[in-house]
C-alpha cells in the first residue's frame, strides 16, 4: 500500500460487527499500524484485544482519538452527536474522521455543529454490508469484500480526506461510490430501512397471536429468510428510524398504499390483478439480480 494511504494510528469508536470487521480487514491488508478501539464496556474491549481485533482498548472517546490520523465512528446513530462533540477538541490537525451510519443527512449536520473547522476533514460514509448478528465476536475481515460503500462528501469536504477514506474501504475489498446525502437516505429508506421495519413488524404481530408457538414451529424457509433481519440490533434500528424519519415515512406511506391495493384485490377475488402484481414484481427482481443490483443472498444488516 502506498505510504500516502497508510494509517499510522487508527481509532475505531464502536468495536462491534462493523467496527471490528473494519479493523480486521485493515490489519489483514497491512493498511494500518496501531489500532485503538473505544467502547463503553471494559470487558468488551478486553475481548476485542484478546481476539486480535484491536491493539488497545480505551473507554474515553476523547482519549481514544489522540494522535490518530484516521478516526472511524461505528456507533449507533443516536450516539453520533455526543461522540463528535467529545472528540472534537482532541483531534489531530491532520486527522480524517469518517462514520458508518445508515442515515447520512443527520450525521452530517451533527458533525457540522460539533467539529467546527475540522468539519472539512469529515467524510460521511456508509458500508452497505452487515449481518443480523452484533458484537465483536461476530466481526470478520471479509464482511465488506465485494460490497458497496457509499461516501457522501459535502462541498466543504477536502478531496484529500475523501480519497483517504475511499482508499481505506478499498483496502477492505469494498467498491466505493459517491452520492448526495439526501439521495443516499432516500435509497436506503427504500432498500434497507423499510424491509427491516416490515420484518420487525411481522414477527411482532405474529408473536402476539394466541397460536404463536405453532406459527413459528411450522414456519417455512420463506418466513425464516424474510424475518432473519428482525434479529438485528434493536437500538441501531430505533436510531435509524429517528435519524431518517422523513424518508422512511415516505416509503411507509408508499408501501401502505400498495398493501391496501393488494388487500382490495384479495378481497375482490381479483385473480388477474394479483397475477399482474406478482408477475411484475418477479420480473423486476429477476432483472435486478441479473444486472447485479440485488444479490440473492446478501446479508445486508444496515
Amino acid at each position: 500500500m502506498p505510504e500516502a494511504l497508510y494509517i499510522r494510528r487508527l481509532a475505531v469508536l464502536g468495536v462491534g460487527l462493523i467496527g471490528g470487521s473494519l479493523a480486521r480487514a485493515l490489519r489483514r491488508a497491512d493498511a494500518c499500524g496501531h489500532i485503538v478501539g473505544c467502547g463503553r464496556r471494559r470487558e468488551h474491549l478486553q475481548r476485542a484485544v484478546a481476539l486480535g481485533v484491536i491493539d488497545e482498548g480505551v473507554e474515553d472517546p476523547a482519549r481514544a482519538v489522540q494522535g490518530a490520523d484516521m478516526v472511524v465512528l461505528a456507533v449507533p446513530l443516536g450516539a453520533m452527536a455526543g461522540i463528535l462533540a467529545r472528540i472534537a477538541p482532541q483531534l489531530a490537525a491532520d486527522a480524517v474522521v469518517t462514520d458508518a451510519g445508515s442515515a447520512k443527512a443527520a450525521v452530517i449536520e451533527a458533525a457540522r455543529r460539533a467539529l467546527g473547522p475540522h468539519f472539512r476533514r469529515f467524510v460521511p460514509g456508509h458500508p452497505i454490508a452487515g449481518t443480523e448478528h452484533s458484537g465483536v465476536e461476530a466481526s470478520f475481515a471479509e464482511l465488506f469484500q465485494g460490497h458497496r460503500v457509499i461516501l457522501t462528501p459535502v462541498p466543504e469536504t477536502e478531496r484529500e480526506a475523501t480519497a483517504r477514506v475511499a482508499a481505506l474501504w478499498r483496502a477492505c475489498g469494498a467498491q466505493v461510490v459517491e452520492m448526495d446525502a439526501a439521495r443516499h437516505d432516500r435509497l436506503l429508506a427504500a432498500t434497507s430501512h423499510l424491509p427491516h421495519l416490515l420484518a420487525y413488524t411481522l414477527v411482532d404481530s405474529l408473536a402476539a397471536m394466541d397460536d404463536r408457538a405453532d406459527l413459528f414451529q411450522y414456519a417455512a424457509g420463506g418466513f425464516r429468510d424474510f424475518t432473519r433481519i428482525a434479529s438485528s440490533d434493536p437500538v441501531m434500528w430505533r436510531d435509524i428510524c429517528l435519524a431518517n424519519r422523513e424518508a422512511i415515512l415516505a416509503m411507509l406511506d408508499r408501501y401502505t398504499h400498495a398493501l391496501q391495493a393488494l388487500r382490495a384485490a384479495v378481497a375482490a377475488g381479483d385473480g388477474d390483478a394479483l397475477l399482474e402484481l406478482f408477475a411484475r414484481a418477479k420480473a423486476a427482481r429477476d432483472q435486478a439480480v441479473q444486472e447485479g443490483g440485488a444479490a440473492p443472498a446478501s446479508p445486508e444488516g444496515s
